[in-house]
């Protein structure tokens, strides 16, 4: 049974990259809860078939919806390229038309306008993303004539993951998809890090990209695409509690969730495990 009762705004990743876009949205708007969800037990999604992305993604809709939130991110990318449309299209008429469901791709394309110049953009993202072609699809939609080159990086999202962005051994799979990319189109100004584990790279990927190549890190065009959403949705936003708190669910071990989530929000994290 669902709750009428207005909650905290509902955050759902696979993994632990979502920690990214939360903390940009708690700097933009702290005053409203937060209840997270990472579904650690079975990332990575980004090799995942759409059918099985979807399942996933919508069971972590159906969990944060029982516990109060109207109003679900999918800071995803992988979950916002292959389960968004159909979950808002099929599922939310079903489950209560008055929720929302929002991902993070439309709101990073929607900021490429008003900052590639020579129209040529590079997306970096997980396998899974880069063949839905999702970014291609949403830029298509907006800006006619812009060229999209996708790039997959496997060994990102695991370098991450296991404390080796900062090493080392993170420059060579850092400087080996940048290049490939770079070559395969050398008028690219503006590169999209496609998925929310990357921003732990930027320090890396700004090394290595070319003298005035743009990178746009998802965190603060998906907090002010929020900021934006709840102005122009006061139903939406009156159902949105604001006490300022964080809470966090996983479906692993808490112990690792707690570790790893830590270093992401740059500040201690203690989670509640959680099955779907």
């Amino acid at each position: 049974m669902l709750s009428f009762a207005p909650g905290p705004i509902g955050v759902f990743d696979s993994g632990y990259g979502g920690l990214t876009i939360l903390r940009e949205m708690m700097l933009r708007l702290p005053g409203y809860d937060y209840l997270y969800l990472g579904d650690n037990a079975r990332a990575p999604y980004g090799s995942r078939s759409f059918g099985i992305v979807y399942e996933f993604t919508l069971q972590a809709v159906r969990a944060l919806f029982s516990r109060g939130c109207h109003l679900v991110i999918l800071a995803c990318n992988t979950a916002s390229a292959k389960a968004l449309r159909s979950i808002q299209q099929h599922d939310l008429p079903e489950l209560d038309p008055q929720r929302r469901v929002l991902g993070v791709i439309r709101p990073t394309v929607e900021a490429l306008g008003d900052v590639s110049r020579s129209r040529h953009v590079g997306v970096l993202a997980t396998p899974g993303t880069i063949r839905s072609r999702s970014y291609e699809m949403e830029t298509e939609k907006l800006y006619s004539g812009m060229h999209v080159s996708g790039q997959a990086c496997p060994m990102w999202v695991p370098l991450v993951e296991n404390g080796e962005a900062h090493s080392d051994g993170a420059d060579y799979f850092v400087r080996k998809y940048l290049n490939e990319i770079m070559e395969r189109d050398p008028a690219i100004d503006t590169l999209i890090l496609g998925c929310t584990h990357y921003p732990l790279l930027l320090p890396k990927i700004r090394r290595y990209v070319p003298e005035g190549t743009n990178v746009l890190a998802q965190g603060e065009l998906v907090a002010a695409s929020l900021e934006d959403y709840l102005r122009r949705h006061p139903e939406i936003d009156s159902k949105c509690t604001r006490g300022g708190s964080v809470n966090y669910l996983t479906t692993e071990s808490t112990q690792n969730f707690d570790a790893l989530a830590s270093i992401f929000m740059q500040t201690p994290v203690r989670s509640t495990r959680i099955t779907l």
